[in-house]
């Protein structure tokens, strides 16, 4: 078995449950951390060949990915900023910055907690409110403009919109802009 193997093995013995009456399993608390499961949180269930059953976190925004990546790609070409579209968990959509840094990244804790409260926030780099897109700090971004995503009263995701110009300031236009653009978003998923 190569070692790939032996280490989900490893994992999948650690994390053994077992059906009840009524089909309902459990999953176990470390997996619900990790994977930031809550109580409601839609999953997708799938089987394989082989007869197993994939649990994946359902995302709404997924539908939209290549809509959303030829959308910020639109907004990075006439902004000339580097733009982030995200669902509740990762970064789906990067135009005008390095895709590979930040594209399918979990999103931080502070941006998870900025959709869930359904806000928005303009800052530069050395303010208090500024907050990370993922949990790696991106190299080089001096201001940021973040606005939740909203569908149908549910928070889905976010628009981000950054600068990596030394003296940037954002202000009420892009504000706007974001704005506008997590507005469209959300309309595009209501159908």
């Amino acid at each position: 078995m190569p070692k790939k193997n032996k280490k989900m093995q490893k994992f999948l013995s650690e994390y053994l449950t077992q059906a009840d009456d009524l089909g309902r399993i459990v999953v176990p608390k470390e997996i619900r951390r990790t994977l930031r499961l809550r109580e409601g949180t839609p999953l997708e269930i799938f089987t394989d060949r082989e007869g197993e059953i994939i649990l994946k976190k359902y995302s709404p925004m997924v539908e939209l990915t290549a809509f959303a990546g030829q959308y910020a790609e639109a907004m990075s070409q006439s902004t000339g900023l580097m733009v982030c579209i995200t669902d509740r968990d990762q970064v789906i959509a990067v135009a005008g910055g390095p895709k590979k840094d930040i594209l399918q990244k979990n999103i931080s804790r502070q941006l998870e907690q900025l959709i869930n409260e359904r806000q928005s926030v303009c800052a530069g780099k050395d303010e208090k409110n500024f907050i990370p897109l993922v949990a790696e700090e991106l190299e080089g971004v001096t201001a940021q403009v973040v606005t939740a995503i909203i569908c149908e009263g549910d928070a889905i995701g976010a628009v981000a919109i950054l600068s990596r110009e030394p003296r940037a300031r954002f202000g009420e236009m892009e504000m706007k802009l974001a704005s506008t653009a997590a507005g469209f978003l959300g309309r595009q998923m209501e159908g």
